[in-house]
């Protein structure tokens, strides 16, 4: 008889990942229990609006929280090797070769006073036994590998002669460069012009196919997690409030939170709205969280069982969100939002 094969262990494997920081009313906790995990190939989209402690985990996660009083628990493995609690010279040989980063703002992530062809050799040399002149030639690969017209000439350049776009992209080949296991892209198109975006998109699209690299893609625009993400998790107030395929969770989301967030996107077809919903209110200030739910003060559904912080369920289901809303209570919100 055929024996199964046994499922491949994950790449990544984050468990209970808190970040606390220290403030006049004392700690604030700027993510509360992030556990998920990554295969390799797979996309990971990592969605929430500004303050939800998308960037700042990622941040946990490879070691760049260097704030003497902050305080990172948990656990993050990668290949099975812990990474929390890893000393700094160790963590800076994981840092670029197995897990590298695309920073949200490329204008400031690059050097101003080198060439880009320098900084990406530079790296390159910092992770790996290679000449000097290798790198560079590498380095020009590379920014050609991410659809930079003329290369040569582009690795001579400093970052003030490039356009946004072309910085993404710069930025992008400089993470590739030691072809990490994972790859972090933080608002990859935020300040983008469209054409920039589809374009950089398609270049996520392309090095996931040739790379093989697994992706966390840090974001706030689900149209941009439909396009690339397997899976989704969005996070609120440093918790995640959702979780589930790509699929799943824009077809039906659970959480109002996420579907507040899917309602303000203008529709493709039907008639236009006069006024595109938007999520009342602001979220809350990470020291002043509310009781139970932290989005109850915003949603339209909230009521006593709120009182009582929720948690992710069905617990072990692919799909599950932290709400007590019934499915039937769901669907008449989702009629009634229609309805407005």
């Amino acid at each position: 008889m055929p024996v199964d094969t046994p499922p491949a262990p994950p790449l990544l494997q984050v468990r209970g990942l808190r970040v606390a920081f220290a403030a006049p009313a004392g700690r604030v906790q700027a993510v509360d229990g992030l556990s998920f995990d990554l295969a390799a190939g797979e996309v990971l989209g990592l969605v929430g609006e500004s303050g939800s402690g998308k960037s700042v985990s990622m941040a946990a996660l490879l070691g760049l929280i260097d704030d003497p009083r902050a305080r990172v628990e948990g656990s993050v493995r990668l290949r099975g090797r812990e990474l929390i609690g890893l000393a700094p010279e160790a963590m800076r040989q994981v840092r670029g070769r197995e897990i590298a980063m695309v920073f949200q703002n490329p204008m400031t992530a690059l050097t101003p006073v080198y060439t880009i062809g320098h900084q990406i050799a530079e790296q390159i040399l910092a992770h790996e036994r290679i000449g000097a002149a290798a790198a560079r030639a590498r380095a020009i690969e590379l920014l050609a590998a991410v659809g930079l017209p003329d290369p040569a000439a582009q690795a001579r350049r400093h970052p003030h002669q490039l356009s946004g776009g072309m910085r993404q992209r710069a930025l992008i080949a400089m993470a590739l460069s030691c072809r990490p296991a994972v790859l972090i892209a933080d608002e990859p198109t935020t300040a983008l012009d469209v054409t920039v975006q589809a374009q950089i998109l398609e270049l996520l699209h392309r090095l996931r196919a040739d790379f093989g690299s697994a992706v966390v893609l840090i974001t706030h625009d689900l149209g941009v997690v439909a396009e690339l993400a397997d899976r989704v998790m969005v996070m609120y107030a440093g918790r995640v409030v959702e979780r589930g395929t790509a699929v799943d969770l824009l077809d039906a989301a659970r959480h109002p939170n996420t579907r507040g967030q899917l309602g303000s996107i203008p529709p493709l077809a039907g008639p236009r709205p006069p006024r595109l919903p938007s999520i009342a209110g602001m979220p809350p200030a990470l020291d002043r969280l509310p009781p139970g739910c932290a989005f109850a003060p915003r949603c339209g559904c909230a009521d006593a069982r709120c009182a009582t912080r929720p948690e992710l369920l069905p617990a072990a289901a692919p799909h599950a969100a932290a709400c007590v809303l019934r499915a039937d209570e769901r669907a008449a919100a989702r009629l009634q939002a229609m309805a407005r």
